[in-house]
């Protein structure tokens, strides 16, 4: 292999981890932005965006600020210090949020009054029987809730719980001959409605109040013997990044419960204010949560755009909304049938949520109940509110089969929801594991052991996507079942490094993180660097959710130098940049951006013309790859091979949903002159949609098939 003289260490060939995320969340915001799509789902995007941004300040930005409370000061790869960090992703984020406003209100909200929705963004809108109608809403259903709490010397400011919405006010006291200025504060209940329907006069219009314009209007009824002097919202992003000191931790379960009741109180990270704030009540509110000027963010409109989420869904406005997607039936698998024979017909693909999750809950619920099924065994990293799946493992438990089930408890924000299925497996007569010291398991992995004519057989599932039945209908995600003998064993033998920490000396057919899995992909890579150089076919085609791995980027850009093609997919960061002169010119970067969260993880290799397919549960990203339990499992069917290939495809070749990433580091729509339009995510829904009315007419052609004689 030749000699690169290039300097893959040097930071000028790199992307900044947060900048690339904040990019990304452009991309969201730009479907916000888009005319074409439906409104609703233009107020969805603008949402997404605003949730995005809270959980990228509680856990990226506070854990900068911890680096720079530290004083760690060791640069990041593309040079940058957590201090430099800091003040580019403020500078940035500044004007995100002005574009996410300015959005809602100078597009947004004059066309949702446009199709007779009208959001009052000011109480002094209402009109005499609106006015009346919220009074009497206010002393009814919202004051017996409301907490107000002055601050004087006798009362000091209250604890503001992470992401509230809170009301500030300044009241004038008169005591004797003295007039003093006191600070209050209320929050908005979470517990109620914050878009609130009131009654208008004029026809085909919906008419809505947030709840804390409501509370403003009424904000003197709170303090009788006060004359409120202003009153304005306010929220507070606090550091929600949990430390867990494992080697310490007798009892796991507990050392997390306790840590999430600290993250309501974390140091507070980001104030968000209301544009026209009295600068008494801002310099109050500065002092008390020790905030620095670039922290704080003056709001043009309503604090918390989440709750656009919820306007989403109100209803008679389907018009506005793009049409639902109901995902199809799996065209190998009988939906009444017994899913262990029909996996033995083969192996099985699964793509979500073009195809249902169904057959995946089918899988556990029909082992819980077979008498000849043994042992089921999970890993769970997120699962929904009330999950079919862990309502099966119990059953299998109580019906007396050997079921290990490890609840990752390091979840961000699932931890809680976790604790709570742990327990209820535990009190079912579950083994659970709570994962690995100082590793998050995040592989997704189930193992059913069935007592057969022929002895026992094992029968897997492997996905690149959570056990969770309610995000599959919106994740796209792929998923394996298969009987085969050697991913059966190694199935075993994951289950039983994880309950006892015993690794075997070899591996069939999986690669597990940390083991070895960076070092197979890097394995790979380098073969396709080595084909090119021998004159041989070599590309490389890979889909991800982010690519930041130093170690996997400097072997991308070793291949590109040597003449591999590389194409790459990935949904949001990227540290890799393209088209650089002698490094990268053989390098393109996709992102897709759509009514689905694209997350499968895809990755082929050329390997001389001998294609090798792989999925997985890992992003290639050092978190990933040397700190959590992950799985990549081989495709090796020749017809799965040639499905997965088509994703690929059509996302590569998508001219509507897909931005490409410029050399000068630049996301930009692709440019359709001369082009199909493609928009991928919709080719696969009406492919599902097509493949399933060809199993409704063979059925049907069997059925009505007259009979001989």
């Amino acid at each position: 292999m030749t000699e690169i003289k290039i300097d893959l260490k040097d930071p000028k060939y790199y992307v900044n981890r947060e900048l690339s995320w904040l990019d990304f969340n452009y991309r969201v915001l730009g479907e916000a932005r888009d005319k074409t799509i439906p409104l609703f789902e233009r107020l969805k995007f603008l949402s997404i965006t605003a949730s995005n941004l809270d959980e990228f300040f509680m856990v990226r930005v506070a854990s900068l600020k911890d680096m720079v409370h530290a004083h760690y000061e060791k640069p990041d790869i593309a040079g940058m210090k957590p201090i430099e960090q800091l003040k580019a992703i403020n500078e940035k984020t500044h004007e995100l949020v002005a574009t996410q406003y300015s959005t809602y209100n100078r597009s947004l909200i004059p066309l949702l009054k446009k199709e007779g929705v009208e959001v009052i963004s000011g109480h002094e809108q209402l009109t005499e029987k609106q006015a009346a109608y919220i009074d009497k809403y206010f002393m009814e259903y919202v004051y017996p809730v409301l907490t107000p709490m002055a601050v004087d010397s006798s009362r000091p400011f209250p604890l503001i719980r992470n992401k509230t919405l809170n009301l500030a006010a300044l009241l004038l006291k008169k005591e004797g001959e003295k007039e003093e200025l006191e600070f209050a504060t209320v929050q908005v209940p979470s517990v109620l409605p914050r878009i609130i329907e009131i009654p208008t006069e004029k026809e085909n219009t919906t008419t809505i109040i947030l709840l804390e314009e409501l509370i403003e209007r009424n904000i003197q009824k709170l303090f009788l013997n006060y004359k409120v002097i202003a009153c304005h919202p306010y929220r507070v992003m606090r550091n929600a990044d949990l430390t867990i000191e494992e080697d310490e931790a007798e009892d796991l379960l507990k050392e997390i419960e306790k840590q999430l009741k600290k993250r309501q109180w974390g140091e507070a990270i980001r104030l968000e204010v209301e544009e026209k704030i009295d600068k008494h009540l801002l310099k109050i509110l500065i002092k008390e949560f020790k905030m620095k000027e670039e922290d704080i963010y003056f709001i043009n409109g309503p604090l918390d755009l989440t709750f656009l989420m919820k306007m989403y869904g109100l209803s008679g406005y389907e018009h506005l909304k793009a049409e639902k997607y109901i995902p199809q039936p799996v065209k190998e698998l009988n939906q009444e049938g017994d899913i262990f024979s029909q996996i033995r017909k083969g192996d099985i693909l699964l793509h979500h949520p073009y195809q249902t999750f169904d057959p995946v809950v089918a899988f556990v619920r029909q082992a819980a109940k077979d008498k000849d099924v043994l042992a089921i065994k999970q890993t769970l990293y997120r699962v929904s509110g009330n999950s079919p799946i862990i309502a099966s493992l119990a059953e299998a438990a109580e019906n007396g089969k050997q079921v290990s089930v490890l609840v990752e408890l390091k979840a961000r924000f699932d931890e809680e929801n976790n604790i709570i299925w742990a327990k209820k497996l535990e009190k079912a007569g579950c083994h659970v594991i709570y994962g690995l010291v100082g590793l998050k398991t995040h592989s997704k992995i189930t193992l059913v052991v069935r007592n057969e004519e022929d002895g026992i057989r094992r029968y897997v599932h492997l996905g690149t996507g959570n056990y969770n039945d309610a995000t599959a209908k919106i994740y796209t995600d792929l998923g394996l079942l298969t009987c085969n003998r050697l991913i059966g064993e190694d199935a075993t033998a994951v289950f039983n490094m994880l309950s006892g920490y015993s690794e075997p000396l070899s591996w069939n057919k999986l690669a597990l993180a940390p083991i070895w899995l960076r070092d197979k992909f890097i394995s790979f890579i380098e073969r396709e660097t080595k084909n090119a150089l021998e004159g041989k076919p070599a590309y490389i085609l890979a889909k991800m959710n982010s690519l930041c791995d130093r170690g996997i980027i400097e072997a991308l850009y070793r291949a590109s130098v040597a003449g591999v093609k590389i194409e790459l997919i990935i949904r949001g960061i990227c540290c890799l940049k393209t088209g650089i002169s002698g490094v990268s010119e053989n390098i393109s970067v996709h992102s897709i951006v759509g009514n689905f969260l694209e997350h499968a993880r895809i990755f082929c290799f050329c390997n001389n013309g001998k294609e090798e397919y792989y999925l997985g549960s890992a992003d290639w990203m050092p978190r990933n790859l040397d700190r959590r339990v992950e799985i990549m499992f081989p495709i090796e069917d020749e017809r799965l091979k040639e499905k997965v290939r088509h994703i690929l495809d059509i996302q590569l070749a998508d001219t509507v949903k897909a931005y490409v990433l410029r050399k000068d580091g630049v996301y930009e729509k692709v440019d359709r002159r001369g082009k199909s339009f493609i928009n991928a995510q919709e080719a696969f829904c009406k492919e599902a949609v097509e493949a399933n009315k060809e199993v409704e007419e063979s059925i049907q052609n069997r059925v009505f098939q007259p009979l001989e004689g």
